[in-house]
């Protein structure tokens, strides 16, 4: 999609200050996701960690900090999933919003992989110096040697209390660094510092430590109760660098305290890409801002948010492009202010299927990363259906009956909290120690864009149904879509109606997008396969969505990597319409005939303000997997498609390869967009013939049939 940059920011501008004069303040955050698509090795498929992954991510890091200078690197804990044996790595840059420096030690040796030299002491001259600045804040502290790394240790207080620096007396003063052990269940715990005593450490790890081969000393930073502190503590330690003339200086350790006058980016690894954890932003503006400066990092890493596949398929990065909505802190959250926003929200998504599916990736339904709460049992839906009934008769919710009442919903089939379209595991909940209270709603239903704009929109469209839905507290009940989910809404024509129904609702309670977020919502690029225009109309086909099963036992897949699926099933829409500008007078669409590999294709009569649309799906295995259902079914390609009408002599028949029609390989991965485009283009196979066919199609059995679909596996 090809937008005018200044008329899109300008769009942006206008529809941050429609929500500005509303007096509401909607935060926005997103996770978007990167990955190596000239690569094929695991780390860049589907593990979560590999060799070549952090060094990528370091990049990354290293671009964006040219960008924010006197910004913090911190290389701390990342997160830790079941079947791990310790925390994966984390990089971070930590910054204050209004600009000033937290940062004026020696620099993060972020590219650089041989260590460098130090002359004798230096380290121990470091350790010194910082224990004498400490006590400049009024922090008495003492250091002492260990034999574990880091073995060079500061403990010091901020009162008055005794200071005990004696790992004999207590062992926790020598305590092995939380970057080689096992997260807690309950998650990263400094009991130390919840008791006052903040220990330091100083040292030259090791990979045996948890962290890769680093090229310079580093500093084991304590749990901090408070960004006041965070912020001394990093100017302690780098004043103490620069004294003892240290060239170079890395910060690990424990997560640092985050609030409203912070910004906190973290690069972290997920199954296939580099996820950004980008810091909230109070508006699109600023977000689009961000969200440029880190696409752009990530090209200057040779990543990429967008795979392309062998046949020239494109598909997003493989890690999805989450985004968040909240407040600058929990108590501003919109979702706490106007406590019935929540349950409209879901109200509003379930009668929209469109914000579910049509920015969705290919993997959805029950089984995938984002389920609706409608897609497991009736009786899920039924339940949900009676807590919005029950939330709406009170007045005033609290955040906890909010989360009581809706959480059990928000879940996969295998009751994964953070498996949900809507995942509220972050806004009030008591049982995700240090993170689950904290007013935020991640909404997951969306593919990784491929550009910031796009993201920038969606972020915009969020904003714009949020502050609708807050300035009420009546909402419909749901709809229980039964079949029509996964068969109607399926089909790009279908979800397109339905987000122009979204955009229309938004226009009228005085939150339109405008002109140029509308064009990039709509941009059809990711669905649209092939079109072929002939005696006057065109013959249209895109992507389908398709809900493929999970193989196995679910629960034995829950260790943060990839989960294995059947995904040998696809669906295509077809699409006949009237065409005005190819200069032939175009016969009824009623009687065109449109035959699938020789069945007639029952196309449905759709009308809309420019004219009438003949639309249907067609479902059929197009590749037999090593493991999967059905392992009596073959794969069902080529298909083949002919037009004809009962006045005009030839005919069209284009014939749809799933892979080069002349057989063989092809010679690696597409170079880029432009190839890969060839190759789909070439896999549709366009022929006009002089005689129309004579004999009558084969009518498709009622059971391959259903109201918006046929489905080859069946015949």
């Amino acid at each position: 999609m090809k937008t005018t940059v200044p008329a899109f920011d300008q769009a942006i501008r206008s529809h941050d200050e429609l929500i500005k004069r509303r007096d509401l303040a909607i935060w926005i955050g997103a996770e978007p996701t990167f990955t190596d698509r000239a690569s094929e090795a695991p780390e860049w498929l589907h593990n979560a960690l590999g060799p070549t992954k952090e060094a990528r991510a370091r990049q990354m890091l290293a671009q964006a900090l040219g960008q924010m200078p006197g910004t913090a690197i911190l290389r701390t804990l990342g997160r830790q999933y079941s079947k791990e044996d310790r925390p994966r790595w984390s990089l971070g840059l930590y910054r204050r919003r209004d600009g000033q420096a937290v940062w004026s030690g020696p620099p993060d040796p972020l590219l650089d992989s041989t260590p460098i030299a130090l002359p004798a002491g230096q380290l121990e001259d470091f350790w010194e110096q910082l224990t004498q600045r400490l006590g400049v804040y009024g922090w008495p502290a003492l250091l002492f040697a260990v034999e574990t790394y880091p073995e060079l240790r500061i403990a010091f207080r901020r009162d008055r209390l005794p200071l005990l620096a004696n790992p004999e007396r207590d062992p926790r003063l020598a305590r092995p660094s939380p970057h080689g052990q096992a997260i807690p269940p309950q998650g990263p715990c400094d009991e130390l510092a919840e008791q006052g005593t903040f220990l330091l450490g100083i040292g030259w790890p090791s990979p045996e430590q948890g962290l890769d081969a680093v090229a310079a000393p580093c500093v084991e930073l304590p749990a901090c109760p408070d960004g006041e502190m965070f912020q001394q503590l990093l100017a302690a330690i780098g004043a103490a660098a620069n004294a003892a003339g240290l060239p170079a200086l890395i910060l690990t350790g424990f997560p640092p305290p985050v609030d409203a006058s912070v910004a906190w980016t973290t690069l972290t690894p997920d199954p296939a890409v580099v996820e950004t954890n980008m810091a909230p932003a109070p508006d699109v503006v600023t977000f689009l801002d961000e969200t440029r400066a880190w696409f752009a990092a990530a090209t200057a890493a040779g990543l990429a948010p967008y795979r392309l596949h062998y046949n020239g398929q494109i598909t997003d990065s493989g890690g999805g492009g989450q985004l968040t909505l909240g407040g600058i802190n929990p108590d501003r959250s919109p979702f706490l202010s106007h406590p019935q926003l929540l349950p409209a929200l879901l109200a509003y998504f379930n009668r929209h299927p469109a914000l579910s599916f049509y920015f969705a990736g290919d993997f959805v339904g029950s089984s995938s990363q984002a389920p609706r709460p409608d897609e497991r049992t009736t009786d899920i839906f039924e339940e949900m259906a009676l807590a919005l009934a029950l939330l709406k008769r009170q007045r005033n919710p609290t955040p906890e009956l909010l989360w009581q009442s809706l959480s059990p919903f928000l879940a996969d089939p295998a009751g994964n909290p953070h498996r949900a379209e809507i995942n509220i595991e972050k806004l009030w909940n008591p049982y995700l120690p240090g993170r689950g209270q904290l007013g935020l709603v991640e909404f997951r239903a969306f593919r990784m864009p491929s550009t910031p704009e796009r993201l920038a929109t969606l972020a915009a469209l969020l904003r714009a149904i949020a502050a609708m839905l807050a300035q009420t507290s009546d909402y419909p009940e749901p709809i229980h879509w039964g079949r029509e989910l996964h068969d109607r809404f399926a089909l790009p024509y279908y979800l397109r109606a339905d987000l122009w129904e979204v955009l229309d609702e938004l226009a009228s309670a005085g939150l339109g997008l405008g002109q140029a977020l509308i064009a990039e919502l709509l941009d059809d690029g990711y669905h649209w396969l092939t079109e072929v225009g002939f005696g006057g109309c065109r013959l249209t086909i895109r992507r389908g969505l398709e809900f493929w099963p999970l193989l196995g036992d679910a629960l034995t897949q829950e260790h943060g990597h990839s989960r294995l699926v059947d995904a040998s099933s696809t669906r295509l829409e077809i699409s006949l319409r009237a065409d005005p500008d190819s200069g032939t007078e175009h016969q009824d669409l009623a009687d065109w005939q449109l035959t699938v590999n020789g069945y007639r294709l029952p196309l449905r009569r759709e009308d809309e303000m420019d004219g009438e649309t003949r639309v249907y799906g067609l479902r059929y295995r197009r590749f037999k997997p090593w493991t999967g259902l059905h392992p009596t079914l073959e794969a069902q390609g080529p298909i083949e498609l002919l037009l004809s009408h009962p006045r005009q002599p030839d005919a069209l028949r284009l014939t749809l390869h799933e892979w080069r029609p002349q057989g063989g390989g092809y010679d690696g991965l597409p170079r880029d967009l432009a190839e890969a485009a060839f190759r789909r283009a070439e896999r549709f196979v366009t022929e006009r013939l002089e005689t129309a066919p004579t004999a009558p199609p084969l009518e498709p059995p009622s059971t391959a049939l259903t109201p918006y679909t046929f489905d080859l596996r069946r015949l």
